[in-house]
């Protein structure tokens, strides 16, 4: 998939902007139930796979493997006509999209959907607010309660099994300030440099959802690569390169609290400047 992004400003622009969301990690609910080479480390001892989408790392116990086997969905748009961006609403704040051969509530035809963690409310779109933890939704039309002040926004396509759409067009991405607080925070948001988004995975998984969990995470204004960017995953203290933007199937997390770090970083492993290129979640894996 192709990763290099540059964000358009202007109402021309906005099918090949970002969006915001938030999903379940549950088959059947979504609720609570319901990502130069690898720095060393001395954490344990790695082994790699190739696969189809890259090679696979395992170290202390714990396995990702990139995939890329997902339906494709290349022409699907995603068009935010409200709020405009730099524009100031009340709470709370009133979103219309328009979408292009995409079906909201559909479920994705994948194995994919089968074994793992999967909305059966179908197909959405992720609106991430400040890179807090996404919100699900699953009509074009609603409205977002949201606290005082100014706040990036990221909306984009989502399959039924959370996995985001990364083509331009089917994000986008902007600012906007709610009721009439001053806020500085998000005023220095340069919108045109390297940014990460977390996604997946949040809440909690249990049961067979445990056995295989999605690393998803969204990039915007820059590529990943062997000899470029990348994003350093820790996962329960073990540290993991990834120089691709795809889904990671993760495999082997204990019971129990799992932490999942991720960063961007450079080729040298230092991290590129940005609010959001540094976030710490917390998921639950139950039996």
């Amino acid at each position: 998939m192709k990763s290099a992004f540059s964000l358009l400003g202007g109402p021309l622009a906005l099918a090949t902007a970002l969006a915001l969301g938030s999903c379940s990690a549950s088959q059947t609910t979504e609720t609570a139930t319901t990502s130069p080479a690898e720095r060393p480390t001395a954490l344990g001892a790695q082994t790699t796979a190739n696969t189809a989408a890259g090679e696979a790392q395992s170290k202390n116990g714990i396995s990702l493997t990139p995939f890329d086997d997902s339906p494709k969905f290349p022409t699907a748009q995603l068009r935010l006509n409200r709020p405009i961006a730099g524009s100031s609403v009340p709470s709370p704040v009133e979103f219309n999209y328009d979408l292009t051969n995409f079906q909201l509530t559909k479920m994705t035809g994948s194995d994919h959907a089968q074994h793992m963690a999967n909305s059966m409310k179908g197909q959405h779109i992720h609106l991430i607010i400040d890179n807090k933890p996404y919100i699900a939704q699953y009509e074009t039309k609603f409205a977002q309660p949201m606290e005082p002040g100014q706040h990036v926004i990221l909306s984009f396509l989502s399959r039924s099994y959370h996995e985001s759409l990364k083509h331009l067009g089917a994000y986008d991405l902007r600012t906007i300030t709610v009721g009439n607080a001053v806020d500085t925070t998000s005023a220095k948001v340069d919108l045109k440099a390297p940014h990460l988004f977390y996604s997946r995975p949040k809440d909690t998984y249990a049961g067979a959802d445990a056995k295989k969990i999605m690393l998803d995470f969204y990039l915007v204004n820059t590529t990943l690569a062997p000899d470029g960017n990348k994003v350093r995953a820790t996962i329960n203290g073990t540290e993991f390169m990834l120089d691709k933007w795809l889904p990671y199937m993760m495999e082997g997390l204990p019971a129990g609290q799992a932490t999942i770090k991720l960063e961007l970083v450079d080729n040298g492993g230092k991290l590129i400047p940005g609010p959001f290129n540094s976030v710490t979640r917390t998921i639950t894996v139950q039996p």
